[in-house]
């Protein structure tokens, strides 16, 4: 039955819009035929119908009409950009995303943006609004389109160096055509209303002539009326549409192993150039297919690739049986309107049970068009040849060992007399259905001859002779003849069937595994080994890597078997064209041919290398099944390749912001964390110089130490946080009371200290401490001077211990703003620091990093937490315990 659901890619098509806003192109043959008039008259008519217009860039290039229509118009005001001492106005893209309106007006989609812009061309822009959600009216003229830019420049003699890739003009949703006949469009340029005065006379004599014009505007009715097209084909596959619609010509070349293929796709590439329409080349592969010889599928093979050459589309369809109701099916699904096929070629006698194409299509396709078309010779030796018998020993040895274990059970059925004997030639037809499961089409009717012979023979009247004597005889044996005959083909067709399912199989399950073997993959290297030998495996034959070095030549990176390959200079050359032209080209191409290499290129978003095969038969490299197969590996192995570079990329960002973030951090220390405390100290030296009381003289002296140990503290932590980075800690251990250290610290920030209230609360019977007193002192003296930074003046420090089995915490807990729970954790990190409103304490960010690394490099712990009652902030501090001193 015909498959009359709607086609679920023009559904996966439409939901991958999103919420991206809606493109309208108004398209013009020329400048000066009214585009941006018709978008401005447009736009007034939409905004008096409420929705939200803003003009966001428009050149009415001095027309007073066009300037007219602007007038209640919302402007969006242009961004000026300095380039070269000029100040150049350009087209405002971030203010328009601030703005959001419903629809935007963006003149020139194919304009350059000044150099410094975000984007290079203007339709970068116009893409990043519609991502934004908003939709947008722009205008272009036809020479403006990429694939097009090469016709207008052989017809007017101008390239135009602005272009819009094609892929933007798919993206449009609605694409309106501006027409106006070229006399019309000489008289408005004569009459002043596309150029100024001095200019009309150059573009009347080059440009604006009537045949430039003529031309330019049948090209642009061209290229509306492939849009349209392409639109009404996709709300066809939508809505399940039966076609074939007659609107657009287009035409569908059926080709197969016939010698007439490629005279019926020289007929299809004549067909089409003279009607201007586009045309496509399609094969069907059906079970019989794999058991054809390697001649007739090399037949089918060369026509689809001769197709792709002359600039046809090529389609490989796959069926079990009824080829031309698959190819009706396709022809309407593409909204295909004539149908060419080869002249029926006299039947074989023994291939009474294939479909004779295109007889069906002739009784079929009442909806189409049906050309047939004569090959050019027609091999009339073939008419009496007898088919390839293929029969191995096992096969001949399983027919004639069924048929005599089934003569042997029918003679004992027989001598019972449990059946009537007309029935007994069942058995045979099993034996016959069991060969051709198992060995094929051949084996099973060579089986199903024995099997009538032996039937014959031992249990029809007169037995043991081939006479037969009863004509109800004739009729059983001639009906178990056509059965076994039909059983035997029923079998190994189900064989050919199966075979051909088992093989789809392997390699769905070979892309599968492969699939999930380079997703685990992250070294390019193992990437590119796996695609390699992947290849190698499922296409039998030697596999090769190319990739361009630093010098930009070509390189072999990987292979299987073997890595390194001594290529000729022909094979050198594919390998160079696949990859510049992004073609195949080698063995089985029509490019360098007479290369032992074929070379498919290897590209995602851009070329990254070729890949190189070596069949022990050139000639498979043009089968369509191992380009398919190819193509399907080759976008994975490309899609890796991307992906590790990005990682790699990544990563590299990562290094560098890091580096960046350290060299911001030592510019940041140099300038002011370290550059202020020296400031003091040459500040208090100066102040001695002069004549001073002693008591001037004395805090003078005390400032500057201050500053001073202030200053060597930065410095010390540069240098200690360079030790921990780098593994160089060793902490030199010793027993140490922890208030001594605590007593140290306080004497490094007394003049920090002076502020707060101290206070120190540790058990009698605390433990010594088994660590560095250097480290440890300086971890706990970062600590006090955070907590200095932070906590309000006047407030209080508290400083306690306890000891839990063999470790020692001390804390230090101020009552500050305290840290966010989310950066408690961070706030050990390197260069990090917390800062809330508009406070911003002065250091480097390290002393807390220094504090973990100190910590760590004892075995001990640091962490973070809030003060009693959610109130502040707690650094705590363990520490490994003593071992306790021997009794004298």
């Amino acid at each position: 039955m015909e498959d009359t659901r709607p086609d679920p890619a023009s559904f996966l098509a439409e939901a991958s819009r999103g919420e991206r806003g809606r493109l309208k192109i108004f398209l013009g043959a020329s400048p000066g035929v009214g585009k941006t008039y018709a978008m401005l008259q447009e736009a007034a008519t939409r905004a008096r119908q409420g929705v939200d217009v803003v003009v966001a860039l428009v050149e009415t290039h001095g027309r007073s009409e066009t300037t007219a229509l602007l007038t209640g118009l919302e402007l969006l005001p242009r961004k000026s950009i300095d380039y070269r001492g000029q100040q150049l106005e350009e087209f405002d893209l971030d203010a328009l995303l601030v703005r959001r309106p419903q629809l935007a007006l963006i003149d020139e989609l194919a304009h350059t943006n000044v150099p410094g812009s975000r984007h290079v061309k203007r339709w970068q822009d116009v893409m990043e609004v519609l991502d934004a959600g908003i939709d947008v009216t722009t205008a272009l003229n036809i020479q403006h389109i990429e694939s097009l830019n090469d016709a207008v420049a052989r017809i007017s003699g101008v390239r135009v160096q602005e272009t819009v890739p094609d892929e933007v003009m798919a993206r449009a949703d609605e694409i309106e055509l501006i027409d106006l006949p070229p006399q019309e469009l000489i008289n408005r340029l004569r009459d002043g209303k596309v150029y100024r005065a001095g200019a009309v006379g150059r573009a009347l004599d080059n440009f604006f002539t009537r045949p430039n014009l003529t031309a330019l505007r049948e090209l642009a009715l061209r290229a509306a009326a492939s849009r349209v097209d392409a639109d009404m084909l996709s709300l066809m596959q939508q809505n399940a549409t039966t076609g074939p619609w007659p609107t657009q010509e287009r035409l569908l070349v059926c080709i197969n192993e016939s010698p007439v293929a490629k005279s019926l796709v020289r007929a299809a590439k004549r067909m089409a150039d003279r009607g201007g329409i586009p045309w496509i080349a399609v094969t069907v592969v059906t079970p019989r297919h794999e058991a054809l010889p390697d001649a007739a599928r090399r037949l089918t093979n060369e026509a689809l690739q001769f197709a792709e050459t002359l600039g046809g589309e090529t389609v490989t369809l796959r069926a079990e049986e009824a080829v031309a109701r698959e190819l009706v099916a396709f022809a309407r699904a593409r909204n295909v309107t004539r149908l060419l096929v080869g002249r029926p070629r006299p039947r074989h006698w023994w291939a009474w049970n294939r479909e004779a194409v295109a007889d069906r299509l002739l009784d079929t396709a009442h909806d189409f068009e049906v050309t047939m078309v004569a090959g050019e010779t027609t091999d009339r030796g073939a008419i009496f040849r007898l088919p390839r018998l293929s029969l191995s020993w096992q096969a001949v040895a399983a027919g004639l060992g069924g048929a005599l274990v089934a003569t042997l059970l029918a003679w004992g059925i027989d001598a019972i007399e449990l059946v009537d004997p007309g029935t007994l030639s069942v058995v045979y037809l099993v034996v016959v259905l069991a060969v051709g499961a198992r060995y094929g089409l051949v084996p099973a009717l060579a089986t199903a001859l024995v099997s009538f012979l032996a039937y014959n023979f031992f249990f029809t009247e007169p037995r043991f002779s081939f006479a037969i004597a009863e004509f109800d005889s004739v009729v059983a044996i001639v009906i178990f003849l056509v059965g076994a005959l039909f059983t035997g083909t029923l079998a190994g067709r189900l064989r050919q069937q199966v075979a051909t399912l088992r093989l789809n199989q392997r390699r769905t399950e070979m892309l599968y595994d492969f699939a999930k073997r380079i997703a685990a993959k992250s070294d390019l290297d193992d990437v590119l080994y796996a695609g390699a030998y992947h290849i190698a495996a499922t296409l039998n034959c030697n596999a090769l890597i190319l990739m361009p070095g630093a010098s930009g030549e070509l390189e072999q990176v990987q292979g299987y078997p073997s890595i390194e390959e001594e290529l000729d200079p022909r094979a050198a050359a594919a390998a160079r064209w696949a990859y510049d032209r992004n073609e195949p080209a080698g063995a089985g191409t029509t490019t360098l041919p007479t290369s032992e290499w074929m070379f498919v290129p290897l590209a995602a978003a851009t070329p990254l290398g070729v890949v190189g095969l070596q069949f022990a038969d050139p000639r498979r490299g043009a089968d369509p099944d191992v380009r398919r197969l190819l193509k399907a590996v080759e976008d994975q192995v490309a899609v890796a390749v991307e992906r590790t570079r990005m990682a790699a990329d990544l990563q590299t960002m990562r290094v560098e912001a890091e580096g960046e973030k350290l060299r911001s951090a030592l510019l940041n220390s140099l300038s002011h964390d370290l550059r202020t405390p020296l400031v003091s100290v040459i500040g208090s030296l100066t102040g001695l110089e002069g004549e001073l009381p002693e008591a001037a003289r004395r805090a003078l002296v005390e400032a500057g130490l201050d500053e001073a140990r202030r200053l060597d503290r930065y410095v010390q932590n540069l240098l200690n946080m360079t030790r921990i980075e780098y593994g160089a800690l060793r902490p030199r251990r010793s027993a140490v009371d922890a208030g001594e250290l605590i007593g140290t610290a306080r004497a490094d920030l007394r003049t920090a200290l002076a502020g707060h209230a101290i206070d120190v609360a540790l058990p009698p019977d605390l433990p010594r401490l088994d660590v560095d007193p250097v480290l440890i002192g300086q971890a706990l003296t970062n600590v006090l001077e955070n907590a200095t930074k932070y906590a309000p003046p006047g407030s209080t420090i508290t400083i306690d211990g306890h000891a839990a089995g063999p470790v020692v915490t001390l804390a230090v807990t101020d009552q500050g703003p305290g840290i966010p729970a989310a950066e408690r954790e961070k706030v050990f990190d390197l260069f990090y620091r917390v800062t809330e409103g508009d406070r911003r304490p002065t250091g480097t960010g390290l002393g807390l990093a220094i504090v973990r690394g100190f910590i760590e490099a004892h075995g001990g712990a640091v962490r973070a937490l809030a003060g009693p009652d959610g109130r502040g902030t707690r650094i705590e501090l363990d520490l490994p315990v003593a071992a306790p001193m021997n009794a004298p």
